[in-house]
């Protein structure tokens, strides 16, 4: 055999990479590209992938991510606390002291997900939630005087307290299908 004939192992995925291609398949159903069986399917077929070559094959068919021109002086030397949140058929809660990146991603699939954004490290002036929830609730919770904007479908909010012009601006954008996305400025207890 060969140099050429020879074939080398598939490089392995990671956890980040089968993130990327779940945001990506989410982001076709939104868009009307998978249907709900089809969705189901790849799901498990990617949180099962082993290596890139299997990753790829499962999302061979849909349009590329499109990528925002990275810019030198927009870098930030603080690593933040994670871009992507998924709740899968599970029950998931962010809370506490983390870095919150000006644009985060909140997929929940046939699950709950809570992101208390209460004592968050917001990385700028204006955050930017996507938010995806599929027969799911997802509850975004906000310190008393944060602004919060909100577009998309199945949003509601309910925010009491009066916006503090020096606090963030929270632009939540989201898809509820079956199930709600809600953006509060206050513990609601059980």
């Amino acid at each position: 055999m060969t140099n050429a004939e020879r074939t080398e192992p598939a490089p392995r995925a990671s956890d980040q990479d089968r993130d990327e291609v779940l945001v990506r398949l989410h982001t076709a159903y939104a868009e009307g590209r998978l249907d709900e069986g089809e969705l189901d399917e790849r799901i498990d077929l990617v949180l099962a992938a082993r290596t890139h070559d299997e990753l790829d094959r499962l999302a061979a068919d849909l349009p590329a991510m499109r990528v925002p021109e990275w810019r030198p002086e927009a870098a930030t030397p603080r690593r933040s606390g994670g871009r992507f949140q998924m709740a899968y058929k599970s029950r998931i809660r962010r809370s506490g002291r983390w870095r919150l990146p000006e644009r985060f991603t909140v997929a929940a699939y046939k699950g709950d997900c809570v992101l208390d954004l209460r004592e968050a490290e917001p990385a700028g002036p204006v955050i930017t939630l996507r938010v995806l929830a599929y027969k799911s609730n997802v509850q975004v919770i906000v310190a008393p005087g944060v602004r919060v904007e909100v577009g998309g479908l199945g949003i509601s909010t309910e925010i009491r307290s009066a916006p503090d012009p020096a606090a963030p601006v929270v632009h939540v954008q989201g898809l509820a299908y079956k199930g709600a996305i809600e953006a509060i400025d206050h513990l609601r207890l059980p």
